[in-house]
């Protein structure tokens, strides 16, 4: 499914904070928005989530606006990953990523929704957490069950903020890894706000570079993310180079 996002604005206490956005993501793609603290980041995604309300503008996935979708419906297609967990719960792991299921429990979860939590904890590398109490493990093992518990909904649409926050090297990359190979094999559109210009870089088919809420530029990471938009955008000397891969990395020097 396409997600949409037309002429999106929002205002904070009568002040600009997004303007005018305009960025579709489509079925298997992952497009990474990238942009100073400040640039709109965060509130786009909770104004494409129905956490906020947008100004202006309107936000639809296969052409459907998600403001006139019952909240169940939505549930079942959209699926949100935080920066952190704001509410720690004293559940199990299990339980927590059972939560992503909730669009489609009736009076108690069947034996699918049991399935589909243990093969996401399996792909998550939680599988031998699953007991243990949510609100004892660390940091990084809280938002690798934030995502398990949003994959668990089998969205057509996945929001990420943030995604490796918290996580060590080897899990940042681990985790990039997995969401890449579900929204492939799923046809998950994915959009997901990042800070680490490499990390985006290297695993998103296309970027969305943010400036003081409206979008400066968008395409693939090899346009976007050059030594000039980085100079205007970030307010930062850098040398770009290309990686292994082909794509650009980043390089920064020094702040102008």
């Amino acid at each position: 499914m396409k997600l949409e996002i037309s002429g999106v604005s929002f205002d904070y206490n009568s002040r600009p904070v997004l303007k005018d956005v305009n960025i579709e993501v489509k079925a298997g793609e992952i497009v990474s928005l990238l942009g100073p603290n400040g640039s709109g980041k965060t509130t786009l995604l909770r104004c494409i989530d129905g956490m906020l309300k947008p100004k202006g503008g309107t936000v639809s996935i296969d052409g459907r606006d998600v403001k006139k979708m019952k909240q169940n419906d939505l549930a079942k297609l959209l699926g949100y990953v935080p920066q952190r967990a704001v509410n720690v719960l004293p559940c199990s792991v299990f339980d927590a990523v059972m939560i992503g299921r909730r669009p489609y429990i009736g009076w108690g979860s069947g034996k699918k929704d049991r399935e589909v939590v243990f093969e996401i904890l399996k792909l998550m590398g939680l599988g031998d957490m699953a007991l243990r109490s949510f609100d004892g493990i660390s940091g990084g093992e809280m938002q690798k069950v934030l995502i398990a518990k949003a994959l668990a909904q089998e969205p057509a649409v996945l929001l990420l903020d943030e995604p490796t926050s918290n996580l060590d090297l080897r899990h940042q990359l681990e985790v990039l890894k997995i969401i890449g190979e579900v929204v492939k094999e799923e046809k998950v559109s994915a959009l997901m706000a990042m800070h680490d210009l490499n990390l985006a870089s290297r695993f998103s088919d296309r970027i969305v570079l943010l400036k003081e809420g409206k979008v400066y530029d968008v395409g693939d990471p090899g346009s976007v993310i050059t030594q000039e938009s980085i100079r205007s955008v970030y307010g930062v000397e850098a040398i770009v180079k290309e990686n292994d891969g082909g794509r650009p990395h980043i390089i920064p020097l020094r702040a102008i």
